[in-house]
């Protein structure tokens, strides 16, 4: 039996979500969150600080207002739990929620310069919520800043009210 690469134990192979505190959603928002799942799947960098095992499982709920990581091995086996605060992202969801219903009006009617000028402000604000993620997940999660970005965006996929 061969040994697995530590680049493909160092990354997640599966997200779900908990059903009963993050509900399910509007046809259009279950497509948005399976896109943000897919997209985090499918390339990423995600490592538990200390534990040997992987690839990782991640079962996401909510409880509290937190963010809730349930990481199991991709057996199903358990390997820790951590709450992560919704609290430092509120302004930037609100945020960007915000400057995407600006970018999708002005898809409509602006020229190609505004549009570019209103996508780099969502860039920014999504490379913002990154780097909270990568700071605030340290110690618990060894995540690089594509992952992080990838992660922002399903945290902003079970936001989104569509």
């Amino acid at each position: 039996m061969s040994a697995v690469p530590s680049s493909e134990k160092q990354s997640l192979v599966g997200v779900t979500l908990d059903e009963s505190s993050l509900g399910r959603g509007s046809p259009d928002q279950e497509h948005e969150r399976a896109i943000a799942i897919y997209d985090l799947i499918e390339r990423n960098r995600f490592n538990v600080p200390g534990h040997e095992g992987g690839p990782y499982l991640a079962h996401l709920a909510l409880v509290e207002r937190r963010l809730v990581f349930d990481i199991k091995e991709s057996d199903g086996s358990a390997v820790v739990t951590h709450h992560l605060s919704l609290s430092p992202f509120r302004r930037i969801v609100k945020d960007y929620e915000l400057i995407c219903e600006s970018y999708y009006a002005a898809i409509r009617t602006q020229t190609p310069e505004q549009i570019e000028a209103i996508d780099m402000g969502r860039r920014g604000l999504h490379d913002e919520a990154a780097a909270i993620l990568v700071d605030r997940l340290s110690n618990k999660v060894e995540i690089d800043f594509d992952t992080a970005r990838r992660l922002f965006t399903l945290i902003y996929a079970l936001h989104w009210k569509g």
